[in-house]
C-alpha cells in the first residue's frame, strides 16, 4: 500500500473514533453532563458542548486533512487529558471496574501516540491540505 493510501486510512480510522463520540455527546448532552459532573469538573454542561464540538469538528478535520498537523496535535492533547481525567485511578474497589478503566486509559494513550505519528507525517496527498498547495507530506 502507497503512503499516501496510508496515510488516508489512518486519518478515516482515526476520525472514525471522535465523529460518532462528538455526535453521541452533543446527541445525549444531559447524560454527557451527568459524567462530567461526576468527575468533577467545572460547568459540566459547558464541558459537556465543548466536548462534543470538539470531537465532532477536529474529527471531521482530520477526516477531510484539513488543518491535519494542527488537529492531530490537539486531539493528541485531548486523548491524553481524556485519559488521565477520565480513567486514572478510577474503578478503586471493583478489579473488574479497576481493569477496565486500565484498559480505556491505555487506549487513549495510544491513540495519543497514532496521533502525534500522524502530526509528524502529515496528511498525505489525498487530503484538503495537499489539495490547497500546503506540505502535507
Amino acid at each position: 500500500m502507497s503512503r499516501n493510501l496510508t496515510l488516508l486510512l489512518a486519518r478515516i480510522l482515526l476520525a472514525a473514533l471522535f465523529i460518532p463520540a462528538g455526535l453521541q455527546t452533543l446527541g445525549n448532552i444531559s447524560g454527557s453532563t451527568g459524567y462530567f459532573a461526576g468527575l468533577g469538573l467545572p460547568a459540566p454542561e459547558i464541558m459537556a458542548w465543548g466536548v462534543g464540538l470538539f470531537e465532532l469538528i477536529s474529527g471531521l478535520l482530520v477526516l477531510i486533512g484539513f488543518q491535519t498537523r494542527i488537529a492531530s496535535l490537539a486531539l493528541a492533547l485531548f486523548c491524553l487529558s481524556a485519559a488521565f481525567l477520565g480513567h486514572y485511578g478510577q474503578g478503586a474497589g471493583d478489579p473488574v471496574l479497576a481493569f477496565m478503566h486500565q484498559q480505556m486509559l491505555m487506549k487513549d494513550v495510544a491513540i495519543a501516540g497514532g496521533f502525534l505519528a500522524l502530526a509528524m507525517a502529515g496528511s498525505g496527498a489525498f487530503s484538503v491540505d495537499s489539495w490547497r498547495g500546503l506540505r502535507a507530506t
